[in-house]
């Protein structure tokens, strides 16, 4: 789980990276109002954009490896994993 972390730690400061880009170039924009703004606008967007894609496909990579881990521990002590997508019900007594 320790590398869940750290991914979303990632995909958060590419995303805050993308976004401070965005205002600091806006901002500038509206001081030159210039066409060199607005392409740079895109091009920090661009990679804000694909470090994002970039944390999610780590993020959901991460997932299905716990996933597999915890299949498999569960086949070792003979209980069945729930299907993909179920929600486990738990008898709590209280």
């Amino acid at each position: 789980m320790v590398a869940w972390g750290a991914l979303v730690t990632k995909a958060a400061g590419a995303v805050a990276s993308g976004v401070a880009g965005v205002a600091v170039v806006e901002g500038a924009k509206k001081l030159s109002g210039g066409r060199a703004a607005h392409e740079a606008a895109v091009a920090v967007t661009t990679l804000g954009l694909r470090g994002a894609r970039a944390a999610e496909a780590g993020a959901e990579k991460v997932r299905l490896g716990t996933a597999d881990v915890v299949a498999e521990a569960r086949d070792r002590l003979g209980e069945q994993a729930p299907a993909p997508g179920t929600v486990e019900q738990h008898d709590h007594e209280r």
